[in-house]
This record gives C-alpha cells, structure tokens and sequence, in this order.
C-alpha cells in the first residue's frame, strides 16, 4: 500500500524525524492560505499523487506547469494550485495518460546546503533490512544504480536491534558529513530505520535528504510503502490508504480476493499461481504477444470469483483475447472447468478464450470444457497455448 508525502511526513514526524513545516490543500484559496500559514517568505508546492517524479513532471492542461514549484508568495502559491488541481500531472511513473492531483502540499523552504539520498528496503537474499544512501540526492536512485554504482552505499542492520552508531559513522564518512551533521546523521537514520520495521514497510525512501546551512539532516521528500500482508496489525495506517490513487479494478479485484496488476497489452491472463502467472506472461511476449495484466485467482478460487474474474478482464477495452492457464493441486480441474463454463455463461464473451488444463483430474476437466457447447479453443501445454491465444488475437 502507498500513501501520500504528506501522509508520510505526518508519519515521519510523529516518530520524531526532521521534516519541514507543511499545509495540504484541495482548493487555490487553501494553498494561498497555507503559504500564509507557514509565514515566510519562501515554499514549495507540491502536487500529491502515488508517482514519482512529480518534480520533472508536467501538467497537460498546462505544460508550463511542473508537479512541483518553488513560490514566493500567496499569489503564486494559489496560481500554481490552481494549475495542478483537478488536472492531469505526466510524469516518468504515471505514463503518458497523467494522473489526477486531487491535492496539493504547501511546504516551507529551507536553506539547502547538500542534498543526499536515502533509502530503506528489505534484502530478500540476505533476509535483512538494507539502508543506502548516496551523494547523488534527488537523481532517480535506478540512474545512480546503472551510471555510477559506486555512489551507492549500504549498511545491512538486525531488525530487533536496528542501525547501530558505527554504521551510521561510517556511512557519514562515505557522504563526507562532518560535525553537527554526523550527529544530526544518528538521530536521523536510526530513527528511520525504527520506522521502516515499526510500521511494516516495504519501502521508506528520503530522496532528496537535505543537509541545511546550519548541518542538520531534514526530509525534503517522503516515499512509504506498507507490505500489505502486515496490515492487519496497523488498522491505523489502513485509513491512510486512497483508493482515489489507485487503478480501479485492482482495487475491484482486492474486494474479491484476487491479485490483479493491469499492463498495457492485449491478451488477458488468468492463472492460479504467481510463478504461473509470471510463465504465462513471459511465454505470451515469446510468441509475439503482449499481456494486459497479471491476474491470480489462487489455488482455491470458486465459480463466483472467476466469473468477478472475467468480469475485470473484460472491462479493460484492450483486451482482445484471454488466455486461461490452470494448473490444479490442490484445486481439481473438474472445479476450475466447471467455473470457466459458468463464468463464460454470465458474463458472455465477445473476444477469443483460450484454455490450457493440467494437473488434477485434468481429462475430466477437458471433457467438461468440450462437452459445455461455450466457445472456448483447448490448448495442449502452455506453448500451443501461447501460440493459439496471439494467432486469435491477430497479433
């Protein structure tokens, strides 16, 4: 789950990180008040959308107009709001269809001396949290990564225990940070990196991390991801979440008990498993094709979840075909046939479906697939599959 900067800095705050004075604004008049709030003579405002890159990003109604922009009055605070909201923002993450900005976050300015970046996530090959941090702040961390590795610098630490203070000092040698700013660096990054297990993230990044004229280490950004399967235990952050921010029939698909990722390719996909479902996407784009999501039904879905199932495949105006690549265990064929059938019958289809069985009672899954009188094209293995699917669609 994602949530806004402004969520985060809330977050952030709370835990007792340094982050600047803020406002957030759904309306022009808001924003100018905000900027007034604040009482300086300097701010940024920041358009709030689940995409990175806001800063390089560009408005369609008004290409002019960046995601964020640095005024210095009321005046241009409430002009500059007036641009983003309601409006479409385009940036590197959103494509080139933009996303919405329903809001915007009115932030002082500071005196920037340095800027840094930093960033927490889970290594999975060492089933550790990782902290890195680089001196290339407010570059995309992904451009570092491929053009200067080097920059990159990392400290492994326990998750009961956290960063310790000689990590944190030997990361402040490796950004050159001395005096007040290697103190300021401790309470910092060990506060963080509490943050990052307390709250369950999947991702914490600071990106750029400021230090200020004075040496202190202050939040100029904020990006926080949950893992989703902690949730339960954070029904606090659970009301963070904005549906608004979020593709519609994934959220529809949620609601269902189904794991679904919209692409941008033609053939829809419907499988039990997610390694099955990564086979089936990646074997498609071997044949020529292109998949238009990712959706998992799971090892025990019913009649009901796959006609829902159907239902958000066939609402993306993309898909020209579906492919349906089954394989039961635990969930016999003769099930997941019998649900195809009833599902193809609710929901009719007017695009080619392909159907690939294998596993538990597959020969009688099959019969029931042929004897069903629905249209559907019986595939052999994943392979004739793929095949049948792209030549069906035309690709």
């Amino acid at each position: 789950m994602k949530i806004h900067e402004f969520q985060a800095k809330q977050l952030l705050r709370k835990a007792g990180v340094a982050v600047l004075d803020g406002e957030v604004a759904e309306t022009p008049a808001a924003a100018a008040a905000a900027f007034q709030k604040l009482g300086g003579s300097l701010a940024v405002v920041k358009a709030q959308i689940h995409a990175g890159g806001r800063g390089k990003g560009t408005v369609k109604e008004h290409p002019q107009q960046r995601g964020v922009e640095l005024v210095r009055s009321a005046v241009q605070a409430e002009a500059v709001a007036k641009n983003l909201l309601g409006n479409k923002l385009v940036t590197i993450q959103t494509g080139p269809e933009g996303q919405t900005v329903r809001r915007v976050f009115v932030e002082a300015g500071c005196q920037i001396a340095r800027e840094l970046y930093l960033g927490c996530v889970l290594d999975r090959a060492v089933a550790r949290p990782v902290l890195m941090v680089s001196s290339e702040g407010g570059v995309e961390i992904e451009k570092v990564a491929a053009e200067t590795p080097e920059k990159i610098f990392k400290e492994h630490f326990d998750a009961h225990v956290g960063l310790l203070p000689f990590q944190v000092r030997k990361l402040c040698q490796k950004l050159a940070l001395t005096g007040n700013s290697v103190r300021s660096a401790e309470k910092f990054m060990r506060t963080l990196c509490r943050v990052f297990v307390s709250h369950d993230c999947s991702m914490l990044e600071i990106n750029p991390l400021v230090v200020t004229q004075a040496g202190d280490l202050v939040a100029l950004d904020a990006k926080m991801t949950f893992d989703d399967n902690a949730l339960f235990r954070h029904p606090d952050l659970q009301e963070l979440r904005d549906l608004s921010e979020e593709e519609p029939a994934e959220v529809r698909a949620g609601e269902a008990g189904l794991s679904y990722v919209k692409l941008e390719g033609n053939i829809g996909c419907l499988v039990n498993g997610a390694g099955l479902a990564m086979s089936t996407m990646d074997i498609i784009k071997y044949h020529g094709g292109q998949p238009a999501n990712f959706l998992d039904v799971g090892g025990g879905a019913n009649a009901k979840q796959v006609t829902e199932a159907f239902r958000i495949l066939l609402s993306d105006p993309n898909v020209k075909g579906v492919l349906v690549n089954i394989f039961g265990g635990i969930m016999r064929c003769t099930t997941i046939a019998e649900a195809l059938v009833e599902a193809y019958k609710t929901v009719g289809f007017s695009v080619p479906l392909v159907v690939r069985l294998e596993g538990t009672e597959v020969e009688q899954g099959r019969k029931i697939l042929k004897e069903s009188g629905v249209n559907i094209i019986a595939a052999d293995g994943l392979t004739d599959a793929a095949k049948k699917i792209v030549a069906a669609v035309g690709i």
